[in-house]
């Protein structure tokens, strides 16, 4: 079992910028694949971006230049930069981590961007 707790959201103005953090349990965190979902209400959660274990990246089109997603291995942590900040980014965003059929999430955390 793995516990994900998510960090790092808040409130900002459009164009701001902001900083999640991931913080997993455990020693296996090197063996996930990793990823940032955000979900609206009544709307499905979708994929953000993720990391592979050995680091490949990837990207939603929408947040492709404005966000970027790290890892830390020694800390059991994953990051999610967000620049250049719009409305509609405003979500909760959630942690994932995955290996092979199994997915583990945070509890998310909310980011708001005022016009």
């Amino acid at each position: 079992q793995v516990q994900l707790v998510e960090s790092g959201g808040g409130l900002v103005q459009a164009g701001g910028s902001l900083r999640l953090s991931c913080v997993a349990s455990g020693s296996t965190f090197r063996i996930f694949a990793m990823a940032w979902y955000r979900q609206a209400p009544g709307k499905q959660r979708e994929l953000v971006a993720r990391i592979s274990s050995g680091g490949t990246t990837d990207y939603e089109d929408s947040v492709k230049g404005r966000f970027a997603i790290s890892r830390d291995n020694a800390k059991n942590t994953v990051y999610l930069e967000m620049n250049g900040l719009k409305p509609e980014d405003t979500d909760v965003y959630y942690c994932n981590a995955k290996f092979v059929a199994t997915d583990f999430w945070g509890q998310g955390t909310q980011v708001t961007v005022s016009s």
